[in-house]
């Protein structure tokens, strides 16, 4: 990759609680930020600052909502849970891969939603739940 290309590279952001250093490694294999059911065998990520910040904002736990700046060590997929049950194609540049994502920064100055947003959104995320939606491992 040239010089000039890599000013373009797209960023990838994990929006979560769960207190990471640089180069530490987002594996597969633990519960959804969602804490719910069994451990997945995906990660995630998404290409903007708005998506990581939900899913910092919806993460459970009661950690600090973190977003990081990630890189991917393996290949990418669309996400199915937002691309085919949410959105057409995928608006939200969200991803996921079964290979580890590498932790290079952390976004420290990010607005979240409003109080009002928020407690849409999780409204929201308790109806899918109680309708028995699952995640798309």
């Amino acid at each position: 990759m040239s010089r000039i290309d890599s000013k373009f590279r797209q960023q990838f952001f994990h929006g979560t609680r769960a207190d990471l250093a640089h180069g530490d490694l987002i594996v597969p294999g633990y519960k959804s930020n969602f804490g719910e059911g069994k451990p997945l065998s995906w990660v995630y990520c998404t290409g903007t600052l708005d998506a990581a910040i939900w899913g910092a904002e919806l993460a459970a736990g009661d950690g600090p909502e973190r977003i990081y700046v990630v890189e991917p060590t393996g290949p990418m997929v669309d996400d199915p849970n937002l691309t085919d049950k949410k959105f057409s194609g995928n608006p939200t540049l969200s991803y996921r891969s079964r290979d580890p994502l590498r932790v290079v920064g952390e976004v420290t100055k990010w607005q979240g939603h409003s109080p009002e947003q928020l407690q849409y959104m999780k409204d929201g995320v308790e109806r899918r739940k109680t309708q028995g939606a699952e995640i798309i491992d």
